[in-house]
Order: structure tokens, then C-alpha cells, then sequence
């Protein structure tokens, strides 16, 4: 037989497209339109109701960019159209045809409920199951005019630069706009809905991408090709309606062939990723999940079966707050199994940024959240999409009780492809969670016949496992499953030629996998992300004000506490609670990394420092209240919250001082350049500025390799093939400028300053030296004026570390500093929160920061037989997309690092303290005794604070720091009635072993390697 399957694929593809879809809305008549553009911000939905519309019409423009724009849409059904189902086909000159990424909008019925949202892949609204003839049909859009930032590129670049992602010039201080208009009506019209077309449709698309998918010379695909082409000629291109169910009828038998008994099986889970802020500004974000959620239980009304997770409890605050009767929807369907929150965290946060407590506090809210509003104990982290996770995750789950973990985004290795679909992973304490990658690879399916075969080609657990999940929906901007989604799922469910695809909640996927697979294999440490390595260093502004955020939210909370319990003044529970979800929220995955648009970046600044005004306002009434009247002397009390003690005050307690403390030594003049000498270290700084030597004193030993020299500035060119505000390639390693020339270096009060310019910027070193320390400070304001640069600070150091130890959230992981695999040269940018640390036995030294999280260990040997161990921070980027060119960083930065040297784990962990929590000082002469304590330095305490039940307890949050077993004495600074050990709910759990026992000392605490344990503490009520 000839073969004429490139002829009937290509009829097939041109008959759907061109004369069977468009068949669905045949018959149609015009609808009347008026508009109404807001002159500001959005406003509420009986604002846009009440408007004054003007008439407009079909092709008319609208909408300068980020306004919003409200129609009323109006007709009447003909006479003729009684008893068939019609609906309303309305688009709005979509820009794309990705949902999300340009014009959205969403209707209201004239009573102000809302029915469902409109995008580029959901253009109907329902108007009767069974017409009224000459019934009228009113409705109103309130439609979002979104500018299409990706794709925007004069050649339609995807990542060109564009300053869309700003305000100005579209949006003055009210939110008005004097741009011109960005879209044009395309069609508004009064339809009939004819389900056997529509039904014919997808009886034919589901055939060919299946068909697509199967071997050439497999049966079935030149079955499924026959019926197809014998299907085609039963169409009457004139007449498509009257002819569908004869075309339907030829094609069922294929229909009905069923799966194998040992297909691949799909759990597929309605999912709406919608990124809390990116391409949009939050504000926007808010209507994208009133959009998507009217969507969703829309759908759920005509379909039963739909099951549709949310993941972000953050989101459906929002919705209660500003949409409650979409809120109330949702609600309904959660109580029908039909609607599943999911996720346990507040919003889908960084997890490499983020630090360890913020992780907890994701944990706490957002599944507190789904308790108190939909009464359902959430067992599942549902993160697909963020840009690595570091190895305390699973601790973290298991003590927030989740059971599963899925994510998606290490299918974008762009080195090593992973070898698991279904997985334990292990912490850095032991603990295992179950874990599943979708082998579809996207969490925004369509459950294409293509997505349904790569599936199942891709599977890496085959022969042992035959089960996998894919969370189907349009995301990233929102909008949801479909209709036509469900449509591929039902005929999916049992397919011969395809897996078998079954809609389904997490928890069962989860559970009928790990039944199925229990001995899965292990995969231990990080998951790191080998693409989006520049998100660590990308916004510096957006970076300092989470960290400095993190560490004022645990000062407050300390102070607070105690001041409570020594003073008896009132705990803010409701400024914390507040605080703390602004802070979780700006931890968004496109938030913190520095990956969203100018606008998003600068309100997440504004409201950084809104955040630090308050928290230092409760902060500083808290130590007043605590230090006490005025000395007559001049005493003032010393504050220390950092856990371990320093300079007289004890870990988490104060010292009372009636004389200024020595800061830094002098710097004393040599050769052109200055030392300074504390008599532990000498360091040695040149003319230009540069360290040439830092000499341990008590070791006897140079820290810098022969003829070296550190805090060497460096720039690269910084153009990734990709993803400007995301990536950091190889390659830019090739080419680099040392920043040696120096404007001044000069002796100043607190060490020695250095000023350098370079291209447009200009930057100011304070390197400094404090009495009985080995850290040299150096105190950074950089002026930063360059585009697509990467500025990093180097120590090149004489230690031949095998392996680099860098802090994440409670603990630390160690990483090579070869590259023998591809595995370990793909981490050449890594993150670290306080410390990073290199040495030999018995000797290393550490690099400390206030603010910085990209780094880069290198090793090499030198001729003289030793080696140099390299580690370099990254201080600052200037990617173009997709914020302006003219905001991404630009503007002056202060920042902080410090060279630790002769230095063991244990002092970088202390000094990393020291660092981001500086003492504070106030007037007064009150000593103030810690309200806990802790006499092992390696049990370190992370978080005090009075229990969120209002109770009066004390909750204490430790971990053992240094990846060994651990015991300790926590001593109350107050009667104890009882201790108890809780999950991060603050409940009681069941432990494996009692971790807290109550004592005549205190409580004895036993911990294994890297544990975190939380401890309620019950005082005696007088």
C-alpha cells in the first residue's frame, strides 16, 4: 500500500484549525460593548459596575499598559436559538496566546458575582444551558491591560530589554496613564455552543497527537491514521454541525480500544501555577487568583470528577480579604474534595535564600492557614517551581508534619540530567521524605497526547515503578485547567496506545506510589539546580532586605519575650504575625531571587524598609522596658541577641558598660600601605590597597599563598545565552578585570579606607581590625553604575581543601573543590548564607557576610608543590532583563564581609552570628539575664518567642550546628512548670526518642547530628 500519512496528518491539522473549531461558535450574532477606563488602580468591582460606559466596538483600541480597562457587554438571544446551549465568545486582542502573560480579564454578572476569567485559551462565558428566545444577557469585564514584557524585543526577542516592567511612564504616583493604547478588541459576540462539534474535536485531537506519538510502523498508529482519514470524509465542510456525529461515530471504535494492562499510569491534578509576583506587580497577582479560581469552580460545576490543588495559603488570604464570595467558592468545593489546598507554605519561597527560621514560619502559616479556614492538616510541599533546595528541607517537612515533596524545576538541569522520578530525599540530619519529579516535565501540562508520551519515555523508574504525576493547568500568570483539558483526560483514561490518566488529589497519587515503589532509591544532600545560578546574587537590595528582615523579626521576638516575661509588658502578637507574612511573602520564588520586573523590586525595597522601621520600633521599646531608668553614670546596657556570648554579655542577655569599648586598632603606616596588628592577626595591606598578607599570629602560619593577595576586586562580562536576571553561565569565567588601581588608601578612624572607581562606578573599603578577634572586617559602599558585569571579591588562600563547608539553613554542607564528575563541575556558583569555610586538620579559614549568597570555591597547585584554595563572593550584577536597565541594582549599595583566619566550623558559624546581629546599646543599667541558656556552643538557639496560642509559653527553637551528636542544658531564666518538645505547630509530637527531659538544673536535651528541636516552656503561674 502507498503510503499517504504526511497527507492525511496535514489535512487532518488544516481541517481542525481552520473550519471544525471554529464550528464550535458557528452561529453567532454581535454584542453591544461600552468601556469605561479607570483612571487609576483597580478599583472595587461596584465601582466598575456603577461607571459610565461610552460605546465602543469590535477592532476599537484599549488599555495603555498596567490599567485597567471595564466593559459591559450586552444582547439578546434570537428567537431561533431557544432550548440550545449559548455562550458569550469574547476576546480581547490577547497579545499571546500563553494565559497570564498579557491582557487578561474577568466577568461579572450584573450582580457583582463573578463567573469566570478570560484569557487567550479561555475566551467563553457561559450564558444558558437552555436559551430563552429573546432572552437579555449582560455582563461586565473587568479587564487588565498587562503589557507583554517577555516577547517585546523590536525582532519579538524573548528576553529583549524593555521597560515595561516598570510604572513610569505608563502610571503616574495615582496610577493613572498617559500611554497609548496596547490592545484592540478582537471579538465580542452572543454564540451557540454545539457540543457534538466540540466533542468532534477533541475525538479527533486526541486520536492525532496520540497517533503522533506511536512508532511509525506500529499498528495502531496506521489504525488510529484510517479512521482519522475515513472520519475527514464524512465531513461535510459546509455543513460541520449536521455532520459531526456521523464523524464521531466512525472514529469510536478507535476511541473505545483499551490500555494494556501494564501501561504507564498518570495521576493528573488540576493546577494553576501562579507566581506571586514576576512579569506583574502583586497587585496584579491578586486578581490573577480571583481569575483563576472563578475559573476553576466554574469548571467544577459542569465537572464532577475536576480536582483542582492550591498551593500558596498567602494567595487565598488574598482572596478572602479582597474577593470573599470567590473565597466562599472555593470553600464549597474544598468541603465536595473537589477544590484541595495543598503545599503547607505560606507562599512557594526560594528555598537556597531563605533563611532557616523563615523556612519554619513558611511552614507554620501556611499550614496553619489551612487548618483554621478549610480544617484540612495538609501532608504534602508542593514546590514546582523555584531554583534549587537546600538539604534541611525534608527536617523541616517531616516537623511540619508533610509527608510528600514534589517539584519540577531540576528537569531544567542543564548538565546532568537526574536519575529519579520517584525518590527518597535525605536531609543533613537523616531524615527521609518521599519525593516525586513529574516526568512530564512542566507544571503547566495540557495533557497533550506529546506531554502523555514524554511522560512515559522519560520515566526513569521504570520495570521497578509505573506511576507518575502531572499537575495539568495554563500557570505562571494563572488561568488554570480547562475544559478542553478535561475533554483530553476522559478520553485518556483508557486508551490503547497511551498511559492510562486518571484525575486524582496528591494524597493519592503519593500514597498509591510509595505502596507501589517503598524501597525507592535515596538521593542525599541538596537538590541543586545546575541553571539560574545568578538568582543568588541578583537585587541586592531585595537580598539585604530579607536577611537584615530575618535577623530583626528574631530580635524583636527575643526582646520581646523577655521583656514580657521580666516586665510584664504586653507581646505583640499581632505587629509579628503581621511582620513575619510580609517578610514570608517577598520570599516568592521571582521575589527574593531578583527575577522580577522594576516594579515588583522596587515596592519589595519600600516595604523592606517600612519593616525595618517598625521592627525596630518594638525592638527598641523592648530593651527600654528592659534596661531601666537612666544611669546617673552613664551606664549602658549592652543587648546581645546573637546565641552565642560576646564581649562580656552573655548568649541572648546583656552586660552593663560605663566605657566606650575599643573597635578596631590602629592602623599602622609601612612601605607605602598599612598593618594591623592585634597581636592574634597581622595583616598586611599595600599601597593599592590590596592584602598581601594576613598572618595568624598564635598559629605561626600565613593564610595567603606566596605572592598573593586578597580582597581582590574582579569584574567580568556578565551576558548569559538566557534568562539575564537568572543565569550565570560558564563562560564567564574567560575573561575578567582585576580591580587594582586605587583613588586613595588612607588611615581613617576604624582601620584603613580605600577608594577605587572603575567603568561608572565607584566603590569604598573600610577594612578594619577589632581587638581579640582573627575577622577582618571589611565594610563595603559600592556606588554601582555597570551593565551586564559581575563583580566578585576573591581570597585566594594557602590551604588544600579537599572541600568547601558552607552554611544553609540550620546546619552546613560540605561541597568538593574538584570537579572530577560533571555533577560536581556543574556547582561553579553556590550558595551560602553566613560562612563559608576551607581548611586542612588543624587549620582553615572562613569568609563571613551580612548580605551575600553567591560564591565560588576554585582550587589549584602552585609550582612550589602547595595549593591555593580560591573563594569568592559575588557582590553585585547588572543583568537587563526583565528589570529596566536603568533600575537592576543601579544606586548605592552598603554591605559587609569579613576574612576569618586560623579559623574551625565552630567560629565561622559564631562569627557569621556576630555579624548580622550587632549589638545594640541602650541607656540604662538594668542587668537582664537570658531568658534561656544554653552551656553547649554547639546546640545553638535560632528563635525565642512566646507561643502563638497566647498562651505564656516560651518556645525555644535550637538545632546542633556542628553535624554531630550533641547534648545540652537549657536553663529557663524563670520557674519552670513543664517542657515539652513540639512540631513547628508548637503541638506536641511524637518523637522516636525523648529529645527534652525537665531536671533540678533545667532540661536536658539530647540531639542527633544537625536536629532541629523545638521546646515549649511552660513557666510557674504565681
Amino acid at each position: 500500500m502507498h503510503s499517504d500519512r504526511d497527507i492525511v496528518q496535514h489535512r487532518l491539522r488544516r481541517v481542525l484549525d481552520e473550519r471544525i473549531r471554529p464550528a464550535v461558535h458557528a452561529t453567532s450574532v454581535p454584542l453591544e460593548i461600552g468601556i469605561w477606563q479607570v483612571p487609576g488602580e483597580p478599583v472595587p468591582v461596584a465601582e466598575g459596575l456603577a461607571a459610565d460606559y461610552r460605546p465602543t466596538e469590535v477592532g476599537a483600541p484599549w488599555g495603555p499598559a498596567w490599567t485597567t480597562n471595564w466593559f459591559k457587554v450586552s444582547g439578546r438571544v434570537p428567537e431561533e436559538w431557544a432550548g440550545r446551549r449559548v455562550e458569550a465568545v469574547v476576546d480581547l486582542g490577547f497579545g499571546t496566546t500563553e494565559p497570564g502573560f498579557s491582557a487578561e480579564g474577568l466577568a461579572y454578572r450584573p450582580d457583582g458575582t463573578a463567573v469566570k476569567a478570560l484569557n487567550p485559551r479561555n475566551t467563553w462565558l457561559p450564558v444558558a444551558a437552555q436559551a430563552v428566545g429573546g432572552e437579555e444577557f449582560v455582563c461586565y469585564v473587568e479587564a487588565a491591560a498587562n503589557p507583554l514584557v517577555m516577547h517585546s524585543g523590536p525582532d519579538d526577542r524573548t528576553f529583549a530589554i524593555t521597560p515595561l516592567g516598570g510604572r513610569a511612564p505608563w502610571l503616574d504616583e495615582e496610577g493613572a496613564s498617559n500611554g497609548e493604547p496596547i490592545y484592540r478588541l478582537r471579538r465580542l459576540d452572543l454564540a451557540v455552543f454545539d457540543a457534538e462539534v466540540y466533542d468532534l474535536v477533541h475525538d479527533m485531537e486526541v486520536l492525532d497527537q496520540l497517533m503522533r506519538e506511536l512508532p511509525e510502523q506500529s499498528p495502531r498508529r496506521w489504525q488510529i491514521l484510517r479512521a482519522l482519514s475515513s472520519a475527514l470524509d464524512a465531513v461535510d465542510l459546509q455543513d460541520i454541525g449536521g455532520t459531526a456525529a456521523a464523524a464521531r461515530a466512525i472514529l469510536a471504535p478507535a476511541l473505545a480500544s483499551q490500555a494494556a494492562a501494564g501501561e504507564h499510569r498518570i495521576s493528573a491534578i488540576g493546577h494553576a501555577h501562579i507566581d506571586t509576583a514576576w512579569l506583574w506587580p502583586l497587585r496584579e497577582t491578586v486578581r490573577k487568583v480571583a481569575r483563576t479560581v472563578s475559573n476553576v469552580t466554574q469548571l467544577m460545576d459542569e465537572h464532577p470528577e475536576f480536582r483542582f490543588v492550591m498551593s500558596q495559603a498567602q494567595q487565598l488570604a488574598w482572596l478572602k480579604e479582597h474577593r470573599p464570595e470567590v473565597y466562599e467558592r472555593a470553600q464549597e468545593k474544598a468541603k465536595t474534595g473537589q477544590f484541595v489546598p495543598t503545599g503547607s507554605l505560606w507562599v512557594e519561597p526560594d528555598t537556597n535564600i531563605t533563611g532557616g527560621e523563615a523556612l519554619a514560619r513558611q511552614f507554620i502559616h501556611g499550614k496553619r492557614f489551612y487548618l483554621d479556614e478549610f480544617g484540612v492538616e495538609t501532608e504534602d510541599m508542593w514546590l514546582p517551581d523555584t531554583f534549587g533546595y537546600n538539604a534541611a528541607m525534608p527536617q523541616l517537612m517531616k516537623l511540619a508534619g508533610v509527608r510528600w515533596f514534589l517539584t519540577q524545576k531540576i528537569s531544567w538541569n542543564t548538565t546532568n540530567k537526574f536519575p529519579h522520578h520517584t525518590f527518597w530525599w535525605e536531609g543533613i540530619d537523616g531524615t527521609r521524605i518521599f519525593s516525586h519529579f513529574p516526568p512530564v516535565d512542566t507544571y503547566n501540562s495540557d495533557l497533550s497526547g506529546a506531554e502523555v508520551a514524554h511522560s512515559v519515555r522519560n520515566f526513569q523508574d521504570k520495570g521497578a515503578a509505573n506511576r507518575s504525576l502531572a499537575p495539568f493547568g495554563y500557570g505562571d500568570g494563572g488561568g488554570g485547567p480547562t475544559r478542553e483539558m478535561l475533554a483530553r483526560a476522559e478520553r485518556l483514561a483508557d486508551l490503547e496506545g497511551s498511559a492510562r490518566v486518571e484525575i486524582e488529589k496528591p494524597g493519592d497519587f503519593f500514597a498509591k506510589a510509595l505502596e507501589e515503589y517503598p524501597d525507592a532509591p535515596v538521593w542525599v544532600g541538596e537538590l541543586y539546580l545546575e541553571f539560574h545560578r545568578g538568582t543568588l546574587t541578583s537585587q541586592i537590595a531585595t537580598k539585604q532586605g530579607n536577611r537584615r528582615s530575618e535577623h530583626l523579626l528574631r530580635e524583636a521576638e527575643l526582646w520581646a519575650a523577655t521583656a514580657a516575661l521580666r516586665t510584664g509588658v504586653a507581646y505583640p502578637y499581632e505587629a509579628i504575625d503581621r511582620l513575619w507574612k510580609t517578610v514570608l511573602l517577598h520570599q516568592f520564588h521571582d521575589i527574593l531571587p531578583g527575577t522580577s520586573i522594576a516594579w515588583v523590586h522596587r515596592e519589595a525595597e519600600e516595604t523592606y524598609r517600612q519593616v525595618a522601621a517598625e521592627l525596630g520600633e518594638l525592638i527598641g521599646s523592648a530593651q527600654e522596658a528592659l534596661a531601666g531608668p537612666a544611669a546617673e553614670d552613664g551606664s549602658r546596657v549592652v543587648f546581645n541577641a546573637a546565641p552565642h556570648a560576646r564581649s562580656g554579655a552573655a548568649a541572648l542577655g546583656t552586660t552593663v558598660r560605663r566605657e566606650p569599648q575599643a573597635v578596631t586598632v590602629d592602623p599602622q603606616a609601612q612601605d607605602g600601605g598599612f598593618v594591623l596588628d592585634n597581636g592574634l592577626v597581622r595583616i598586611v595591606i599595600d599601597e593599592r590597597g590590596l592584602v598581601t598578607s594576613a598572618y595568624d599570629i598564635e598559629g605561626e602560619r600565613e593564610a595567603l599563598p606566596p605572592g598573593a593577595v586578597a580582597n581582590l576586586l574582579q569584574l567580568h562580562q556578565d551576558f548569559p545565552n538566557q534568562w539575564d536576571a537568572w543565569d550565570l553561565d560558564a563562560f564567564y569565567r574567560n575573561t575578567v578585570t582585576d580591580l587594582t588601581a586605587a583613588e586613595s588608601v588612607t588611615a581613617v578612624d576604624g582601620g584603613v579606607r580605600i577608594v577605587r572607581a572603575f567603568g561608572d562606578s565607584r566603590i569604598e573599603q573600610t577594612l578594619a581590625l577589632a581587638p581579640g578577634t582573627r575577622r577582618l572586617d571589611v565594610d563595603t559602599v559600592l556606588d554601582w553604575h555597570e551593565t551586564e558585569k559581575l563583580l566578585k571579591a576573591a581570597f585566594p588562600l594557602d590551604v588544600r581543601a579537599g572541600h568547601s563547608t558552607a552554611q544553609v539553613p540550620f546546619g552546613h554542607v560540605e561541597r568538593p573543590t574538584h570537579t572530577n564528575t560533571s555533577w560536581d563541575a556543574a556547582k561553579f556558583e553556590v550558595c551560602a548564607h553566613r560562612f563559608v569555610h576551607v581548611g586542612e586538620r588543624g587549620w582553615g579559614a572562613a569568609l563571613v557576610n551580612d548580605s551575600t549568597y553567591g560564591h565560588d570555591v576554585t582550587r589549584d597547585v602552585r609550582e612550589d608543590g602547595g595549593t591555593t584554595t580560591t573563594v569568592r563572593l559575588s557582590l553585585a550584577r547588572a543583568p537587563r532583563f526583565p528589570d529596566p536597565d536603568t533600575d537592576t541594582d543601579q544606586g548605592t549599595h552598603r554591605l559587609r564581609y569579613a576574612l576569618l583566619i586560623g579559623a574551625d566550623v565552630d567560629d565561622a558559624i559564631r562569627e557569621g552570628y556576630h555579624l548580622n546581629l550587632p549589638e545594640r546599646t541602650v541607656s540604662g543599667s538594668a542587668e537582664v539575664a537570658p531568658l534561656v541558656a544554653i552551656d553547649n556552643p554547639a546546640v545553638v538557639v535560632e528563635a525565642v518567642k512566646l507561643a502563638d496560642d497566647r498562651s505564656g509559653d516560651v518556645v525555644v527553637r535550637l538545632y546542633e550546628s556542628r553535624g554531630a551528636r550533641a547534648t545540652a542544658l537549657l536553663t529557663p531564666g524563670f520557674r519552670l512548670a513543664s517542657a515539652t518538645a513540639t512540631d513547628l505547630l508548637e503541638r506536641p509530637r511524637a518523637a522516636d526518642e525523648p529529645a527534652c527531659e525537665v531536671t533540678d538544673d533545667g532540661v536536658r536535651l539530647r540531639l542527633r547530628p544537625f536536629q532541629i528541636l523545638t521546646v515549649r516552656l511552660a513557666a510557674v503561674r504565681d
